[in-house]
């Protein structure tokens, strides 16, 4: 079994060598999995109970003081489940994983995610604040007059687009370590592929908003060819299908990390914005790709 985990792709992070062992347990754990979706579920769970990153406990927190879990899981014979608005949740992805599993559905929302969760013991109620976010979030003032209000403090804190999306000068911006990043893992055992990704989405999104994470071909997608997991920029990785797009050069013949490097220059020049991805391909080559300031990863093998 290979496996290749990520951490998101943003700034530097504080401590990164502690983070880094997290990855690494996460990786590690894939590996000893006995099938690539298994591997790609249990690396992620690992990821989703660490502070340090924005999927499960410590993950962003949405405009209303709510954090919301998202998570995506597909197969390489095109199974898919994905969840989304989950509060309390910590393992998104598992409830993803029962939405392939349990239901013929491909993506499930909201309290009714809640419900399938509960009904196959993926604890819910969970309590996703950390000491980083409670600490921002008090030090907001929220408006509380109505939604045009609203979205106009969410125009200065979330630093995505304007109205008409329209994009915000650097200047609009927030600071840059008010978000922080989505988790995932692709695997291969030399026969299947597999591909997940989870994330709390963007710090102060107005609520209800779901990004890439869940959305098949966005922010993850497999394929007989290759799997693939995406972290950055969600509306624009939803905009272009990053994930598909890293897939489809590998169809065609380029190897995951030429692969990754394309699709991710062809998303940058088409938004503008920054984003990283990770790749395994049927050969089992890996690659990995990303503009913004960082993006840890780690792998393993049980070979």
């Amino acid at each position: 079994m290979q496996v290749l985990v990520h951490g998101g792709a943003g700034t530097e992070p504080d401590d990164p060598e502690t983070r880094r062992a997290v990855l690494e347990r996460a990786a590690d754990d894939g590996a000893a999995a006995s099938t690539p979706v298994d591997a790609v579920e249990a690396a992620v769970r690992v990821l989703e109970s660490s502070p340090r990153f924005n999927a499960g406990v410590g993950s962003a927190v949405q405009s209303d003081g709510e954090i919301r879990t998202d998570a995506g899981i597909m197969t390489d014979d095109r199974s898919v489940g994905a969840a989304c608005s989950m509060p309390g949740v910590e393992h998104a992805v598992s409830v993803a994983r029962v939405v392939m599993d349990e239901t013929p559905h491909g993506f499930v929302s909201g309290d009714h995610a809640l419900r399938l969760a509960d009904a196959f013991d993926v604890d819910t109620g969970v309590d996703l604040w950390s000491e980083r976010t409670r600490d921002r979030w008090a030090d907001l003032e929220h408006p509380d007059d109505g939604v045009e209000a609203e979205l106009e403090w969410l125009r200065e804190g979330y630093g995505a687009r304007g109205p008409s999306g329209r994009r915000l000068d650097e200047s609009d911006r927030p600071p840059a370590d008010l978000d922080h990043d989505t988790v995932g893992a692709v695997a291969f055992d030399g026969e299947s592929l597999a591909a997940a990704t989870s994330t709390g989405g963007r710090w102060l999104a107005l609520a209800g908003r779901v990004g890439d994470v869940p959305q098949v071909g966005s922010g993850f997608y497999c394929c007989p060819s290759a799997a693939v997991s995406a972290t950055g920029a969600g509306e624009d990785i939803a905009r272009v299908t990053l994930s598909r797009r890293v897939a489809r050069h590998v169809e065609r013949g380029r190897p995951a990390e030429d692969a990754a490097e394309l699709g991710l220059e062809e998303f940058a020049e088409l938004t503008g914005s920054t984003a990283g991805v990770i790749c395994i391909d049927a050969r089992g080559t890996l690659g990995s790709a990303y503009n913004s300031d960082a993006m840890q990863t780690a792998r393993a093998s049980s070979r």
